[in-house]
């Protein structure tokens, strides 16, 4: 039998087989996603935020960015933004579903879209000459823009944030607060942010009826929302009794597999494939 080293002896320097599994799988990851860019295997997959009021209502529709491997597999952010976001492709990523954005709002200009962005893609020259372009060559289209970033991002550099923002709020665009409640924003940013959107995290949605905790903790964030006269998105709505009570509670907007999927075919390219 093969003797069992204690972790505590393994030489310092040294990767544990853990930390090299790790940094091995990363590194197919980071190659993958630099693999889709270069071959262009990127999609926006859409899934439609709804009016509580009226959920047959859509207010916006959120792009998510989505990859596929080499055999035409999705593969969602989730699985690969947090193993690139510190490098260079994640910053091509941000440009990519940008410009994959714009060109929907320009070819559907019945919709409102929101895009997301890192904090880091501020300033990034390729990034900022997209949106530049598109502003001037489509006037107007601004107005329908979304930018979302997150909240652990906007944390990052918060005083770039405010600047980045009151620089493109002047062109009609909006920004919206991603996984708010996740990242611990500090209350007193909000004041200086003026973000037109609050999007609820899911980890304080899901199963809200029957949770006590999550019921305390969604009004209070909702509380902060309507102070700040920002409108309020719940993420993660899976379940009718779930949506009623965010309903009653006075949410403005409900995202969530309830009301749709991501789909990288919206339901304006299947009406057109259709008629096709």
């Amino acid at each position: 039998m093969e003797k069992k080293v204690p972790l505590q002896d393994v030489p310092q320097g040294e990767a544990s087989p853990l930390a090299f599994a790790i940094s091995e799988r990363d590194q197919k990851t980071v190659a993958m996603v630099r693999d889709a860019l270069g071959r262009g295997r990127l999609r926006l997959a859409y899934q439609p935020v709804v009016l509580s009021a009226d959920t047959s209502r859509i207010g916006f529709y959120e792009g998510l960015m989505r990859v596929l491997d080499p055999a035409g597999r999705v593969i969602p952010a989730r699985d690969f933004m947090p193993v690139v976001e510190a490098h260079q492709i994640a910053r091509d990523i941000d440009c990519a579903a940008l410009s994959m954005g714009l060109a929907t709002l320009v070819q559907q200009p019945q919709i409102r879209l929101s895009i997301n962005m890192s904090a880091r893609s501020i300033g990034y020259p390729k990034w900022t000459g997209i949106l530049r372009n598109a502003l001037r060559a489509h006037p107007g289209v601004g107005e329908r823009l979304i930018l979302e970033i997150t909240e652990s991002s906007a944390m990052l550099v918060p005083e770039i944030v405010v600047a980045f923002m009151d620089s493109l709020q002047v062109e009609g665009i909006a920004f919206a607060l991603d996984d708010f409640g996740a990242g611990f924003t500090a209350i007193r940013y909000f004041k200086d942010f003026s973000f037109d959107i609050v999007k609820i995290s899911g980890h304080f949605i899901r199963n809200i009826h029957a949770d006590a905790d999550n019921q305390v903790v969604t009004a209070a964030l909702l509380a902060i929302a309507r102070q700040f006269d920002m409108m309020c998105v719940a993420e993660s709505v899976e379940h009718l009794a779930d949506a009623e009570y965010l309903r009653a509670l006075g949410v403005d907007c409900l995202q969530g597999y309830l009301f749709g999927v991501p789909t990288v075919v919206p339901v304006w390219e299947a009406d057109a494939r259709r008629l096709a």
